[in-house]
């Protein structure tokens, strides 16, 4: 068995020929009216800009540096929040799971289920995910090579996942820097999967700010940008009203009235790309 290309995510469908997947929202689940607004702000966007959407935030934030650190509203009152921002809203929802036995629950409510980076190895984590039935989309862990990402796609492939995607979110350079080797890109995609990059986390300097991540969001848009020219089936980006005052990685967080102009620019490379190819 192989994965299925393009990947089904609800009614949406991510890889080759199709529209741009754009997987976007807050960091963490910090209020439901905070979900709603960014939800029906990224609506229209996906609108305007013809683009499909999955709106993400995550109910537990389980890898803060801290053990103060914010880290969410828990998965009952969280997955609460998404189910209305789904139900309300229209949109296809995801959200990470951390452990085998949150992703039964968190498969009632999302179209696609996330596996964090650092936990992209863990076999039970990566089962459980498949024996929901939805999409998932795997991180890239920080510390593997992007062709050792097919074992996490067998491992999904085997259990009966068919529709798998890779997400590229950067790579350990010594410490507290992440950096892009975009031929990482071009090497997941030849595994058979879609594959998104994620421009915000890329741009994390872990544990940069002592008990929490640092970043530099400015950097945002020019990855996003290399990515678009290199070729990527969709983009993950988190926004927020007011990241310099978001309970988690606020430095990396694209503020939403900012956020269209951006992916328009980013888009207008992607669609240059595809013109390219096809000319």
């Amino acid at each position: 068995m192989t994965p299925n290309l393009p990947a089904q995510i609800g009614s949406a469908r991510c890889g080759p020929g199709q529209r741009p997947l754009v997987i976007a929202g807050p960091c963490a689940i910090e209020s439901e009216a905070l979900c709603m607004q960014v939800a029906e702000t990224l609506i229209e966007v996906a609108r305007r800009q013809s683009v499909q959407l999955v709106f993400k935030a995550s109910f537990d934030k389980a890898n803060r540096t801290s053990a103060t650190s914010y880290r969410g509203l828990g998965i009952e009152a969280g997955l609460n929040v998404l189910a209305k921002v789904r139900r309300e809203c229209g949109v296809l929802v995801t959200t990470d799971v951390h452990l085998p036995e949150q992703a039964a629950a968190a498969g009632e409510v999302c179209d696609v289920l996330q596996i964090p980076a650092f936990l992209c190895r863990q076999t039970d984590l990566l089962l459980a995910a498949a024996a929901t039935g939805k999409a998932v989309n795997v991180k890239k862990g920080q510390f593997l090579a992007p062709e050792d990402m097919q074992h996490a796609v067998a491992k999904l492939v085997t259990a009966g996942c068919r529709n798998v995607m890779l997400c590229e979110r950067g790579t350990f350079f010594g410490y507290g820097r992440l950096v892009n080797d975009f031929t990482g890109l071009v090497a997941m995609r030849a595994l058979g999967t879609p594959v998104i990059f994620d421009a915000t986390h890329s741009v994390q300097r872990p544990a940069s700010l002592g008990g929490s991540t640092g970043g530099d969001r400015t950097l945002v848009e020019p990855l996003a940008r290399a990515a678009a020219a290199v070729g990527v089936d969709g983009f993950f980006f988190e926004t927020h009203p007011d990241p310099d005052h978001a309970q988690s990685d606020g430095p990396n967080m694209v503020p939403l009235e900012q956020f269209e102009a951006m992916l328009t620019r980013v888009l207008r490379i992607h669609e240059a790309r595809i013109a390219g190819e096809t000319a």
